[in-house]
């Protein structure tokens, strides 16, 4: 998870660029902790979903296989 700092620092640099504009600097750190912010957010999801065990309403796993061929191997590993 990104640290509050870094989540302060975007919402900060974002406000500036819609009210007065970015630096080239404050535009390129901008870039820079978006991309670190989207790594961790894809990270965390795909962690979340690769995890994940689908139940229909009478209890059978529905879970897709895609989901299951991920598990088995990382269980593999």
């Amino acid at each position: 998870m990104l640290s509050q700092d870094k989540i302060s620092r975007i919402n900060e640099l974002s406000k500036k660029s819609k009210s007065v504009g970015l630096t080239i600097e404050e535009a390129k750190e901008q870039t820079s902790l978006r991309k670190e912010y989207l790594e961790t957010f894809r990270s965390s999801m795909r962690s979340t979903i690769e995890n994940v065990k689908v139940l229909d309403p009478q209890g059978n796993d529905v879970t897709p296989e895609k989901v299951k061929d991920i598990k088995a191997k990382k269980f593999l590993n």
